[in-house]
């Protein structure tokens, strides 16, 4: 197996197109930090779903700064941004847009329009995501793998990049509707907004209780994003750090032909999809970009094992009953399965 499909890291293009990536993430950790105080890995865990042209949850307490952070990362892109509050009582319609009977004012004939939702953006926070029915949730389920929504049976194309980044709170369970594991599953990252330390909290206070305004500028547009896209498609990956992955994965389902560790099979339900190791060995080449690297390491796999894979392993009772969650369980499995010796 040979993954290798970088040309060549000695011409001078590819390494201006590296220079020219990093020095663009740097700006934009450095603008989003305006606003944001902490929360590293999270940020990072965005920039790496949109330099892989993937999809993030987020998912937070309340007062966690999740719909500011989205909304500042939308602004230093430079991409067209649009919100949608997930309510019980939305349609599908008001996420996809829909049809209209308009009238030419010349000719006075009646004919259909289609006003488009808000859907057709770069950048889409879809906030609360869970306080929305099943029916209205799949609305994105089409435009996330596809690209493009059905209306009244015609296809639009929704114009790239785009990136749905979707927040929801863990606490609330009244009033919610659990997201189905075939969504769960569109999303590259389940990144995880926890509070901040003390001083971190002090910063946010002094930053947000003056008359002082955080303007984060704009960095690149969607054009470079989407030549950033392919930059880290053509990373190279060596056949141990791929297979390293896939092992991983395949180590979390109970019923793999006894690959799984025992506590696995104890604690697990479902294991993670072949979609969890496609996004480790992606994820895993942004990953090493971003961190001055122009190969994949072990360490860009097993750093990412936790975000990638927390919404894709379903826990049965034992582990409810043991008070463990997923997290828990995978740095278990990294514990258990070790990284080969380079």
């Amino acid at each position: 197996m040979s993954t290798i499909t970088l040309p060549s890291t000695d011409t001078a293009e590819v390494k201006a197109r590296v220079r020219r990536f990093q020095d663009v993430q740097a700006a934009i950790k450095r603008e989003v930090h305006k606003a944001i105080v902490g929360q590293d890995e999270v940020i990072e865990n965005i920039l790496i779903s949109i330099f892989v042209g993937g999809h993030c949850l987020l998912t937070g307490l309340p007062g966690t700064a999740k719909t500011l952070l989205v909304r500042t990362m939308a602004r230093t892109l430079g991409l067209k941004f649009n919100r949608i509050q997930f309510t019980p009582d939305l349609m599908p319609s008001d996420i996809t847009g829909t049809d209209i009977i308009d009238e030419d004012p010349a000719s006075g004939r009646r004919g259909w329009t289609f006003v488009p939702g808000p859907i057709f953006a770069n950048v889409l926070l879809a906030d609360e995501i869970n306080r929305t029915p099943p029916k209205t949730q799949s609305a994105l389920l089409e435009s996330m793998q596809e690209l493009s929504c059905t209306v009244r049976g015609r296809q639009y194309r929704i114009e790239p990049p785009f990136f749905v980044l979707a927040t929801q709170n863990p606490i609330e369970l009244e009033g919610t509707y659990p997201l189905p594991e075939a969504q769960l599953d569109r999303f590259l990252f389940n990144a995880v907004l926890g509070y901040l330390n003390a001083d971190e909290e002090l910063t946010v206070v002094d930053l947000t209780t003056t008359t002082a305004t955080a303007e984060a500028e704009i960095v690149t547009n969607g054009e470079e994003i989407l030549e950033f896209q392919k930059l880290v498609r053509m990373t190279p990956v060596a056949e141990g750090v791929a297979r390293h992955a896939i092992e991983l994965v395949r180590a979390t389902r109970p019923g793999e032909n006894g690959e799984a560790p025992d506590f696995i099979k104890k604690y697990v339900n479902f294991g993670a999809s072949v979609r969890a190791a496609q996004f480790l060995v992606l994820a895993g080449k942004a990953r090493a970009l971003m961190h001055g690297r122009f190969h994949v390491a072990y360490e860009d796999i097993r750093a990412l094992v936790t975000p990638i894979m927390r919404h894709r392993v379903l826990l049965n009772f034992h582990a409810e009953s043991d008070r463990l969650d997923t997290d828990a369980i995978l740095k278990r499995l990294l514990d258990w399965k070790a990284a080969p010796r380079a």
